[in-house]
């Protein structure tokens, strides 16, 4: 009687947070990141020393350096999965709103490094990109809105995640940075289509993408440069394409041996942009179909949790976070095979880096986070229901 009046008194989940971690997390995707992680110290072992020396620094200086960053970025990953979805959506709105006004302040207090494009601030001992940051923070903040546009007399966040979408892909391009521009719109995209997006303007989306594309290529010397580097029959072997291209066709099915590859001596990005083809010469075919099938093995396992999943935000928020990591690992190395024009896009864990390896930790975190099991009834148990 007592609680048909006052009502029952909230049931407490007593569970120790490490136990309950241990239980629901995605135990296959944590484990081929990890597996990532360490081939990355393994190719940075093979790539970095000569970038070392010719910079005057120790010889493993850069793997020392991608080990810190690394395991900062495994901590964030770490800690971010422990928490509830709800907890992860409030830190990634705050983090989305940082990250945001630090894109906008980019021309007047960023640098380019010499690379062109003003992407990063210096902070003496290391850089930070924000563009790195901004991209799980605004996967979330897109899926709230597309979430919220489903409920009753709910707002039009489809719409507004679209304007949203359009500003940050028009402040990237202006950097230039048309690699996160493409990949920030692939992951509203994908969230879109999942969310109910008619056909009909997915494909006046792509067409407008292509327009923009051709405007791009007529008025950005940049971007043109790029474009025209990609359609040439021919490839200067003396290019980071053309270095890439040879070491990855000296490599063969095993490699040429631990140590024995020579495009590290060439390449300037080795270490990060083209690290891959460093793996592919050393190490052959073998290792390069490893590493395309622990990406696959993160994104096909996240999705076939995310499947089962019942509430509408997750679900969007997991398929964007894990088509945008799975994306751009497929650019990175289909930059270097000349499967598509060059990015400047790192590959997830694997690359050399600082802000990238801690702003992938804490998107794989979020995803890892939506993708653990809660104590729900199955999303076909609902269509089952619905057909009854």
């Amino acid at each position: 009687m007592t609680e048909m009046v006052y009502g029952a008194a909230p049931v407490r989940d007593v569970e120790p947070v490490l136990p309950k971690w241990w239980r629901t997390i995605d135990k296959m995707s944590m484990s081929f990141i990890l597996i990532l992680f360490v081939i990355g110290i393994l190719l940075g072992l093979a790539a970095s020393p000569p970038l070392a020396a010719k910079n005057g620094f120790e010889p493993f200086h850069y793997v020392t350096r991608q080990a810190v960053f690394g395991g900062a970025a495994l901590v964030a990953m770490l800690l971010t999965s422990m928490m509830s979805p709800v907890v992860v959506r409030r830190l990634a709105v705050m983090g989305f709103a940082v990250a945001f006004v630090a894109l906008a302040l980019l021309p007047a207090l960023g640098t380019d490094f010499g690379k062109g494009a003003v992407r990063w601030y210096s902070l003496g001992f290391a850089s930070v990109q924000p563009s790195e940051f901004l991209k799980p923070g605004f996967v979330v903040v897109a899926a709230w809105m597309m979430a919220a546009n489903q409920e009753i007399n709910g707002p039009p966040g489809r719409m507004w995640s679209f304007g949203l979408c359009i500003t940050i892909v028009l402040m990237l391009a202006l950097q230039p940075d048309f690699g996160q521009a493409c990949l920030v719109m692939f992951g509203w995209g994908v969230m879109y289509f999942v969310a109910g997006a008619p056909m009909l303007l997915l494909v006046a989306i792509a067409g407008c993408v292509v327009l923009a594309g051709t405007v791009a290529y007529s008025s950005s010397e940049h971007f043109a440069r790029r474009i025209d580097g990609f359609l040439t029959a021919d490839v200067d072997p003396t290019t980071q394409l053309g270095y890439a291209t040879n070491a990855i066709r000296e490599g063969g099915f095993v490699g040429v041996g631990v140590g024995e590859g020579q495009v590290k001596w060439s390449l300037p990005d080795a270490h990060t942009d083209f690290i891959i083809a460093v793996a592919a010469e050393e190490y052959g075919l073998v290792l390069v179909l490893a590493i395309i099938a622990l990406y696959a093995g993160v994104v096909l396992f996240s999705l076939g949790r995310l499947m089962r999943e019942r509430d509408p935000f997750i679900r969007l928020a997991g398929t964007g976070l894990a088509c945008m990591f799975g994306v751009q690992a497929m650019i990175n190395m289909g930059v270097a095979v000349r499967l598509l024009p060059a990015k400047g896009m790192t590959l997830p864990f694997v690359s050399y880096g600082g802000s990238s390896l801690i702003a992938t930790g804490i998107a794989v975190g979020m995803l890892l986070s939506f993708t653990r099991t809660r104590p729900q009834g199955e999303i076909g148990d609902i269509l089952r229901g619905r057909v009854r």
